[in-house]
């Protein structure tokens, strides 16, 4: 290794992929099978959430979960409920501390949430329902959201 390549290597930023997978995975139909005989299109509610946790040095795992419920409409029956856990386990090294809460915040869930669309769509239509295709997420906008939701609470705390 030459001498402006051993003083560059570590400053370089590192960010792999190590590992994706399912974490945690549930569908739950409590009203099967009268259920199925309903042929009213149900209204989806959508929870999401995001959490990044260190596992070692410059190793961190991301996940994403999302929790859908299928209601039937005016009968506020549920028709079925998935939670999907989709996580990815990732090298980030050489990122100033001020970009590393957005590389995990927004990068990572950014390379997740496709794995979770298909999981989702393919967990409903294997319960017996129509496919639940999530629409896309702007991760930055909701990164962005967030941060200025935590300063306007740190300054309403200060007054």
């Amino acid at each position: 290794m030459t001498e402006a390549a051993a003083a560059t290597a570590p400053t370089t930023p590192i960010f792999n992929i190590e590992k994706l997978y399912v974490k945690d995975l549930s569908l739950e139909i409590p009203n099967a099978p009268g259920i199925f005989l309903e042929r009213v299109n149900p209204q989806i509610d959508l929870q999401l959430q995001t959490q990044a946790a260190a596992v070692e040095d410059g190793v961190f795992e991301v996940v994403v979960t999302v929790t859908v419920t299928a209601k039937l409409p005016e009968q506020d029956k549920v028709m079925f409920l998935i939670e999907a856990k989709q996580a990815g386990i990732f090298q980030v090294r050489n990122v100033p501390a001020e970009e590393m809460e957005g590389v995990l915040a927004v990068m990572c869930p950014n390379l997740l949430y496709p794995y979770l669309r298909e999981v989702v769509s393919d967990v409903s239509v294997r319960g017996g329902f129509a496919p639940v295709l999530l629409n896309p997420i702007n991760f930055d906008a909701i990164y962005q959201q967030q941060k200025q939701q935590a300063q306007a609470q740190a300054a309403a705390v200060k007054h």
